[in-house]
């Protein structure tokens, strides 16, 4: 592990990527670690989740989830009466909150010292980058933190859109068709639908959102159709073109659809062609992951990498942890591993699905457990007439008592499992959580009522 700071060169760091992790990364070095830092980045400084990803999509999800909120606002007595939905106007406002979270991350940046070049740079030599007016620039240590990118078939390229492009619609489509099973796929799929958009979703597995408890996976899907969404499992595009009246898909299952809009959501890959690092010596994953060790470093000592140029983890917070780590590590003398076991997720669809530990399956293949689940109408769905259910699940080991998985399907999922990962990550058993006297009347209180296991494997 290389920690001295080299004065011949013109920074201690350069970091590549002005995304959550290298800005993180960047400002603890300067700030903290009294480190010379500079910062290229391409795009716009905020990376993918600012930009591009996390914070605009989590405002559709609240846009979106309106005009549901006025239906129910009916049902509890409240005289409404809604137009549609002003998709230019809303527009408007998001880019006016993505500039402004653009300048505050500069603003984190100048303060804390950082030099910020707006230009793509790539490695010539374990200690150069170079600019793309070819201005050459030496640092003692190089961090990549470029992030992740969709990675698009071939075969479509220039005839679809990605969570890239899905922001900047002139205007919304009236159906759309959304390629794809993960995360992505599905949030947009329930966000346009909410919005008024007809939704097709076509992907190619049995069941969507695979990785996530098969319990909670599935009560999203059945969630999703019943708002609408004609989700299709077992279904891939055959094939695609232009068409007078949009974009022509023929499915593998013989159906051929006109669509105003596709949307590809299959996949994101480590965004690292073409930045040199193969040329050094660094063998790249066959997605392009750039590998590193437990402090973020690769088998050239003076370059390291985060965040979704890893394919560790592939989340926002994730990289946070990461570029801090790097940075208590190399320049504040402080060893620090980025700790990577027992991280929870949300997936904001509609219901929202969120997870902290192991899935029940997961879990079974283990060893000896309990599962215990509840499934039941909330108070405000049942009281608007919505036919909503909300399913918790704890998944816990029979030998320790330590619940290994809590799974949740539901308004709030996202924000109830940031809770629950405090006690899992500390060890809870089943009985902390019975020993909990519940919140009521709360969805939340489900999760410490749960007295008798639905299944013991």
């Amino acid at each position: 592990m290389t920690t001295g700071l080299i004065m011949p060169f013109d920074y201690d760091l350069f970091v590549i990527g002005g995304g959550s992790g290298g800005v993180r990364a960047a400002r603890i070095a300067a700030s903290e670690g009294q480190a010379r830092v500079a910062l290229a980045e391409e795009s716009r400084m905020g990376g993918t989740c600012v930009i591009r990803g996390c914070v605009p999509k989590k405002l559709m999800v609240f846009a979106a989830g309106h005009g549901r909120g006025l239906a129910d606002a009916q049902a509890y007595g409240w005289q409404v009466s809604a137009g549609g939905f002003d998709w230019p106007g809303f527009q408007i406002k998001l880019r006016a909150e993505l500039e402004r979270l653009e300048t505050a991350y500069r603003g984190t940046l100048s303060r804390a010292g950082v030099t910020v070049f707006d230009s793509r740079a790539t490695l010539a030599d374990p200690h150069t980058v170079v600019l793309a007016d070819g201005q050459k620039i030496t640092a003692a240590h190089i961090l990549v933190a470029t992030g992740g990118w969709p990675d698009l078939p071939d075969h479509v390229q220039g005839q679809v859109m990605t969570s890239n492009e899905i922001f900047d619609m002139a205007q919304l489509p009236r159906t759309i068709l959304i390629v794809g099973g993960g995360y992505i796929a599905c949030e947009f799929a329930c966000v346009l639908a909410g919005l008024g958009v007809q939704v097709t979703q076509y992907y190619r597995g049995t069941q969507i959102l695979r990785g996530f408890d098969d319990e909670a996976r599935g009560h999203v899907a059945r969630a999703m159709v019943e708002q609408g969404i004609d989700l299709r499992t077992m279904t891939d595009v055959a094939s695609l073109s232009r068409g007078e009246n949009g974009t022509v898909v023929h499915s593998t299952t013989g159906d051929q659809t006109v669509f105003d809009a596709v949307l590809y959501a299959t996949g994101r890959r480590p965004n690292t062609q073409g930045l040199g690092l193969e040329a050094l010596g660094i063998a790249l994953g066959p997605n392009g992951a750039v590998p590193v060790d437990d402090y973020s470093q690769t088998v050239i000592p003076s370059i390291f990498a985060v965040g979704d140029a890893t394919d560790r983890v592939n989340l926002t917070p994730v990289a946070i942890r990461e570029g801090h780590a790097f940075a208590d590590t190399v320049f504040r003398g402080i060893p620090t591993k980025a700790d990577h076991d027992l991280i929870a997720s949300a997936v904001f669809t509609r219901p929202e699905l969120a997870s902290i530990g192991l899935t029940e399956e997961a879990a079974t293949a283990l060893g000896p457990i309990e599962v215990y689940t509840a499934t039941f109408r909330p108070m405000h769905s049942a009281f608007a007439g919505r036919a909503d259910q909300v399913m918790m699940k704890l998944v816990v080991c029979r030998q320790t008592r330590r619940v290994l998985g809590c799974h949740i399907v539901g308004d709030q999922a996202g924000e109830m499992i940031q809770l629950v990962a405090i006690a899992v990550k500390m060890g809870a058993t089943k009985e902390d959580f019975d020993r909990t006297v519940a919140v009521h009347p709360t969805m939340a209180e489900e999760l410490v009522t749960m007295r008798n296991p639905t299944r013991v494997t």
